[in-house]
């Protein structure tokens, strides 16, 4: 008997970029469990490559067995408990914050759902064109650099992020797949270099996610690379 197709195609990729010395990005892809995430340690912070690639194991580590609520809850859960454990480790080395951002990707046969805590971005088709699901968790207009202020933030500072405050709050939005895709997960390595429209053209363009990708990748590391590049890009079967 043959295996059933899965409904999607995707691949993803991370890079250090030009200007940076460590890559404090993480990506997760697990077609098996509908579920793909990319994580970016906050730059400027202590230990901000362990915060991310903490997000990575744990998600990477949930089994998918119940309803998509279920699944839901439990990467709650899992981020809910990484934000604990890395408080305390910032706690206990007497640091400010050791944190990342986080968007989650999770497919359901009727939809997608799209979670996320601070800057890293989803986007998604809506009326023939790519456009941004989620909502910067940041403080007025965003700048270069991705750090956590909190809610004395100064302008273009996160105001969230994993293991910067309790409690945790992850924003969802459901999305439609009955345009069959692309969705693209990316740090702002990908939007600080790629304007959204220049996104938009090169989605319609190039089909193949690992191609996309490839393409994305020439072009954000052609130009300033200033920070660490990430993206994971996701097609629905038509």
């Amino acid at each position: 008997m043959n295996a059933v197709a899965q409904p999607y195609i995707s691949a993803g990729h991370t890079d250090v970029g030009k200007v940076r010395r460590l890559n404090e990005d993480a990506i997760l892809v697990r077609d098996d469990l509908g579920l793909w995430v990319v994580a970016d340690g906050l730059g400027g912070h202590a230990a901000g490559d362990y915060a991310s690639a903490l997000i990575v194991e744990r998600l990477g580590a949930l089994q998918r067995s119940g309803d998509v609520v279920d699944f839901i809850e439990a990467i709650e859960d899992a981020l809910e408990q990484v934000n604990r454990e890395l408080l305390q480790r910032a706690r206990s080395q007497q640091v400010d914050v050791i944190g990342s951002t986080v968007v989650v990707l999770v497919y359901d046969r009727d939809f997608m759902l799209c979670g996320w805590v601070g800057d890293s971005r989803a986007y998604g088709v809506s009326d023939g064109r790519l456009r941004q699901l989620t909502r910067d968790h940041v403080h007025g207009m965003k700048d270069d650099a991705t750090q956590f202020s909190g809610s004395g933030a100064s302008p273009g500072a996160l105001t969230r992020a994993i293991g910067a405050q309790e409690p945790l709050l992850v924003d969802w939005v459901v999305a439609s797949h009955a345009a069959g895709g692309p969705f693209l997960l990316c740090s702002d390595g990908i939007n600080k270099e790629i304007p959204d429209a220049e996104l938009d053209l090169e989605c319609r363009r190039v089909r193949e996610p690992g191609a996309l990708l490839a393409r994305l990748f020439e072009l954000a590391l052609g130009r300033a690379a200033r920070d660490n590049v990430s993206a994971v890009a996701v097609r629905l079967q038509e």
